[in-house]
Formats: C-alpha cells, sequence, structure tokens
C-alpha cells in the first residue's frame, strides 16, 4: 500500500451539503508526498514552488468556500506525486521533469508503481467528486475549477492577474470575463495563461462537460494569493462576482 496510517486522506471536503449553486475543486490544493516515496530525489526549495501545487489556490478555495455557502473539494497531495487534472495515462500525470526540474522518483516508474498512486490519491479524489455530484442531481450546479499560475513561466511573463478558461460553457465565460473587466483593475486572460481542453485537463471534461453542467476554470497569479491577506481579498472578489455571474444565468 501507498498510503499508511501516517499520511492523510487524499481528500478534503467542506460543506458536502451545502446549498449553494456553486460547486469548488481544487486539484493542485496539497503538497504532500506519501512517506513511502521520501521526498521524490527533489530539493526542498523545488518543493516550494509552483511545480508541487498550485500556491494559494487552497486558502482561496477555503475562503470562497466558507463565503458562498459552497461545497468545496480539494486534493491533498503534491501533482509531483500524481497530477489529478490529468488522465493518469498522460506522461504529464507522472512527470520525470516539471517545468526544468527532475523528479528523478518519478523515473522509471513501472506500470504498478503508476497504478498504485492512481488507486491511492486519484481515485478517491475524483470518485468524492463524482458522488458529491450524483447527490446533487436535479439541483442548479455550477463547477468551479480552482487553479493558480505562475507570473512567468520558463521566461515568458504572463501581465494577467486573473484568467477564466472554459470548455464548452461560454456563455458563463463570458459573463465572468466582462464581470472581471468590469472590476476595471484587472488585466483578464480569456482561455489565457491556458486552454482549457479534453486534451489538457480531466477534471473539468469529466466531471463538467460529461455531466452537462455549468463550468469555469479560474486561474489566479500566485503572487497576488502567496499570503492570506491575498487570499482573502480574491475570495472576497470571487465570491461576489460567482454570486452576480450565477444571478445572470437565472435572468
Amino acid at each position: 500500500m501507498l498510503l499508511t496510517a501516517q499520511d492523510p486522506s487524499p481528500v478534503r471536503v467542506l460543506r458536502p451539503s451545502a446549498p449553494s449553486d456553486i460547486f469548488l475543486t481544487a486539484d493542485h490544493a496539497g503538497e504532500v508526498i506519501p512517506k513511502a516515496l521520501g521526498d521524490l530525489g527533489v530539493p526542498e526549495s523545488e518543493r516550494q514552488r509552483h511545480i508541487a501545487r498550485d500556491i494559494g489556490i487552497a486558502g482561496v478555495t477555503e475562503h470562497l468556500s466558507a463565503l458562498l455557502g459552497a461545497t468545496a473539494v480539494l486534493q491533498t497531495y503534491s501533482r509531483l506525486v500524481i497530477d489529478c487534472n490529468r488522465n493518469p495515462n498522460w506522461p504529464s500525470a507522472m512527470p520525470e521533469v516539471s517545468e526544468y526540474t527532475p523528479i528523478p522518483g518519478n523515473t522509471g516508474l513501472t506500470a504498478a508503481d503508476r497504478n498504485q498512486r492512481v488507486q491511492a490519491i486519484f481515485t478517491p479524489y475524483h470518485d468524492r467528486i463524482a458522488a458529491l455530484l450524483d447527490q446533487r442531481a436535479g439541483r442548479p450546479t455550477i463547477l468551479v475549477a480552482m487553479h493558480s499560475f505562475t507570473p512567468v513561466f520558463k521566461g515568458e511573463s504572463r501581465p494577467m492577474q486573473v484568467g477564466i478558461l472554459f470548455d464548452q460553457d461560454v456563455a458563463l465565460a463570458r459573463i465572468m470575463i466582462d464581470l472581471l473587466r468590469g472590476e476595471g483593475d484587472l488585466t483578464v486572460g480569456e482561455n489565457a495563461p491556458y486552454a482549457l481542453t479534453p486534451e489538457s485537463d480531466y477534471s473539468v471534461p469529466t466531471h463538467a462537460v460529461k455531466r452537462g453542467l455549468r463550468h469555469l476554470e479560474i486561474e489566479i497569479r500566485q503572487d497576488l494569493i502567496a499570503d492570506p491577506t491575498g487570499q482573502q481579498a480574491w475570495a472576497e472578489r470571487f465570491a461576489r462576482l460567482l454570486t452576480a455571474a450565477s444571478r445572470a444565468l437565472q435572468g
């Protein structure tokens, strides 16, 4: 077994029976590495970078869940162990190199090694999301996937403070992009700094698109939410704007 009694659960659920139409997920909220895997051969300085987790997004999601009275599902383990927003069969799910950093503990993984991580971490996380969504059948639901991004990636500067990613739910994305731009102090990415597609993402295509649910993926620049003050401020902003977006859909 990969996880023992000394290791935390792979999933945290906040407010499982909450009344809000908003349903939050955070695929990259955690930075834990199972004790059996040591440090994956990655120095502490690298494990504190964005390659290991979405910096700040756990705090934003926790605050946002409280402000909205919304269910939130957060993943506990580092995406260096397994990226829960990637199909487990993709090389990027357990990368041998992340950005420019070698991940020795991911080199030469056997099929059994990979399956062990899937069964211990990936499957329980996604099964919990699916079960909670099943319980909401017949209720209006907007799945909002929470992520953060780096100001600079491989030497390329990213000037936007926030990005809205979407697949098939263009109407909701348009509402949210317009609301964010209406704030007057933001540069907003539209399917930037990443595009959301079935070839690049797992969670939204699997849990929202296949169910026909309204959906958004929110990307917040990490330097803006690296501390508790920023996390609280952005949660308050998105609580207000997601409420307005939900009302606009109903109107």
